[in-house]
This record gives structure tokens, C-alpha cells and sequence, in this order.
């Protein structure tokens, strides 16, 4: 029990409030309400296997890079508080519980969760070989309201992708800003990242691009959907979140990057889909 708690305080668990958002808002519309309630249990399952999977595997592969910089130094496995024979084993259950979650929703959703985990994994490898290595954490996020979606309607069209591309290019963004404190080590150590090949401040630039895009095509997703005033009110919230994400840091000040990160981003999340929820539950 207690390296399971060391794991999941290792992977950040609480974190899933990132993703698990823009799942339920894909079967949301997917639904145009509130999908059943064991469709909901088993999208929370899904959500929790894959995210706990991905977040311990990129524990693992970066262990060592991870006891060589001194803002991760302290985590838990650089410390060696836990082996990583038992972090293998949490990572094949949470995949195992995946699968299940999958299986549990629909074929189509099983038949499409070894490519989403396979996604999801090889993240943590891109920052050996490409910059672009925030993209690809923005696609491993993007794939949730797809999931949400198949895990509804057990089909696959255009609509979920405008909202997995605005998903994409949120995260994007900010994984970049989060980037940021590691400018030095990444150029040391060899690795890729936006900060590390053109420093904080270009960084900081393309990162307000990537969100500023990414409400345009949210609002075209929002277009697309037709989707009332609450739903506009959620996205000017996450407008006025972006904003105050890139005031509060610059590259002369990262001292309030984790609040960037962690609150803002939650807020945006969160806020998005309760926002659309009302939205669709009171005027759909």
C-alpha cells in the first residue's frame, strides 16, 4: 500500500482532472446530454488506466535523466523509494485496466485502444529525437474527447476531432511554458524542447500562438456543434485563463510556472465543461 501510494503521488494521479475533462465533454456532445451512468464509470476507468500508464512509463524511461536535474531529483524514483519492478507492475495493471474500460464500452473502443496507449507511451521518448516533442504530449491528450466520443456513439466521425485538435494545441502550449525551467538542462543534457533550441523567450511566443489558435478552433468546434451562449461564456472563460497564464510568467521570472500549469490549466478544463454541460443539459 504504500508504494502504491508512492506511485500514485509519483504520477501525479490528481492530474487526471487535465484530460478527464475534455473526454466527458467529447461524449457529451457525442450525446448532446449526459451519456449513461456506466458509460461514465467506464470512460473514468479508461481516463485513470491509460493516463496512470503513460505518466509511469515516462517515470521510468526518464529515471535517469530525471536524478541528473535538479528540479526532479527528489522524485521518487531518482531517490529510489520505489524499484522499478513495481512501477513495471503498476504500469501493466493500469494498462490492463485500459483495456478492460475499452472493452467494457464498446468494439470499437477496444479495438482502438492499443494504437491510443501506444500513443500515449512513445511520448516519452520524443524528447530524445525532436522539439516538437510538446506536440506529441498535446496528441497524447487530444486523443480524450475521441475516446469520449467512440465510448458514446461506438463510431468514429469528423465532429470529435476539432475539439482534440484544440486539445492538442492547449497542451501544446503550455508544456512549453512548463518547459521552461529545464532550458539549461535540455541543452546540457542533449534532449529537445522548444526552450532549449530557442530559448525561453521565443518559447514563451510560440506558446501564445499555440493558444491563441487554440481558440479559434475551439470556437469553430463551438460553431460547429451549435452551441449556446454558456458554451461561448466557458470559452471566453478559458480566453481570460490563457491570458493570465501568460502575464503571470516571463523568461526573466518562472517562479509561477506551476501555478500557470497546474491551476490555470485546471480551471480551463474543468471550467470548459461544466460550462458546455449547462449548456447542453438546460437548453438542449
Amino acid at each position: 500500500m504504500r508504494r502504491l501510494v508512492l506511485t500514485l503521488r509519483m504520477i501525479k494521479f490528481e492530474h487526471t482532472v487535465f484530460a478527464l475533462p475534455f473526454a466527458f465533454l467529447g461524449a457529451l456532445l457525442a450525446r448532446r446530454g449526459l451519456p449513461a451512468g456506466e458509460t461514465c464509470i467506464w470512460i473514468v476507468g479508461a481516463m485513470a488506466g491509460a493516463r496512470s500508464a503513460a505518466m509511469a512509463f515516462n517515470r521510468l524511461v526518464d529515471r535517469r535523466q530525471d536524478r541528473l536535474n535538479p528540479r526532479t531529483a527528489g522524485r521518487e524514483l531518482p531517490r529510489k523509494l520505489l524499484k522499478p519492478g513495481f512501477v513495471i507492475g503498476f504500469i501493466l495493471a493500469s494498462a490492463g485496466l485500459f483495456f478492460f474500460s475499452a472493452w467494457r464500452l464498446n468494439p470499437l473502443a477496444l479495438l482502438l485502444s492499443p494504437p491510443a496507449l501506444a500513443i500515449v507511451l512513445l511520448y516519452s521518448y520524443t524528447k530524445r529525437f525532436t522539439s516538437l516533442s510538446h506536440l506529441f504530449l498535446g496528441l497524447s491528450l487530444a486523443i480524450a474527447p475521441v475516446g469520449g466520443w467512440v465510448a458514446v456513439r461506438g463510431e468514429l466521425s469528423a465532429d470529435p476531432f476539432y475539439l482534440a485538435a484544440g486539445v492538442l494545441l492547449w497542451v501544446a502550449g503550455f508544456d512549453i511554458i512548463y518547459s521552461c525551467q529545464d532550458e539549461e538542462f535540455d541543452r546540457r543534457m542533449g534532449l529537445y524542447s522548444i526552450p532549449g533550441r530557442l530559448g525561453a523567450a521565443a518559447a514563451l511566443k510560440i506558446s501564445a500562438l499555440l493558444h491563441t489558435a487554440m481558440v479559434a478552433v475551439l470556437g469553430y468546434a463551438f460553431y460547429s456543434f451549435d452551441l449556446g451562449l454558456l458554451s461561448w461564456a466557458g470559452l471566453g472563460l478559458v480566453t481570460a485563463s490563457l491570458i493570465y497564464e501568460h502575464r503571470i510568467v516571463s523568461p526573466s521570472d518562472l517562479s509561477r510556472v506551476n501555478a500557470a500549469f497546474f491551476t490555470v490549466n485546471g480551471v480551463i478544463s474543468v471550467g470548459l465543461l461544466l460550462f458546455v454541460g449547462l449548456d447542453l443539459w438546460l437548453f438542449r
